[in-house]
């Protein structure tokens, strides 16, 4: 005969297993499903508005419009990622690592882009510098988080890059659609994959807890 007291102390070790389990498993979530996106999308649109400004009046000013991708990325980022805290509580190492490694990409393409400005080369290789650091980023989320198509299209986004190196001189508003489409190959792309895939994963999981 099984005591009322033996009883308890079973549904107290299930308690703990079941819990234990989705400690376990909330660790193993991946997160930041719309980071990509939350990037992707401003830097193509921008990029795009940057273009048409220069084709219709070719003024200094239009140039600078880029400083509208981390005004408008910057913020998505930051409502996304608290989002993501509020639901997981913890990110762990491989998503620290992927997010400071943005940070600072970020970082050094205002940093660059600002410095171009100034001295006079922004036409020259801002887009090619831009699209190697997005590539990049792109390629090393790939390996870290092991999701292969965020390392192709890194790969691709890179080996795109130096194409814009081609369009100087009055060519060189078209460095900044080659610049969108490596925003569309390593941003938004690899961001909806990415978003579906952690989608499922989540799915899965949330169908083994039941």
């Amino acid at each position: 005969m099984i005591t009322a007291e033996q009883s308890s102390l079973q549904s107290e070790e299930l308690d703990i297993i079941k819990r234990t389990r989705s400690e376990v498993m909330s660790r193993k979530e991946l997160t930041g499903e719309n980071l990509f996106l939350a990037w992707g999308y401003p830097t193509a649109i921008v990029l795009l508005l940057e273009f048409t400004a220069l084709m219709f009046w070719n003024e200094d000013w239009c140039a600078w419009l880029w400083v509208g991708i981390p005004l408008i990325g910057g913020p998505l980022m930051t409502y996304f990622l608290n989002e993501d805290y509020e639901r997981t509580h913890r990110r762990t190492l491989e998503q620290n690592v992927v997010l400071m490694m943005w940070v600072f990409i970020g970082f050094a393409s205002c940093l660059g882009g600002t410095t171009m400005g100034f001295a006079g080369v922004f036409d020259k290789c801002y887009c090619m510098y831009q699209g190697l650091l997005i590539g990049l980023g792109c390629f090393m989320t790939g390996i870290i988080l092991h999701f292969r198509p965020k390392t192709v299209c890194g790969i691709i986004a890179s080996a795109l890059s130096p194409v814009a190196l081609f369009f100087q001189g009055d060519l060189w508003p078209w460095q900044l659609i080659i610049a969108a489409a490596i925003a569309v190959i390593a941003l938004i792309i690899p961001g909806h994959l990415f978003r579906n895939y952690v989608k499922k994963q989540r799915n899965n999981r949330n169908g083994e807890c039941i």
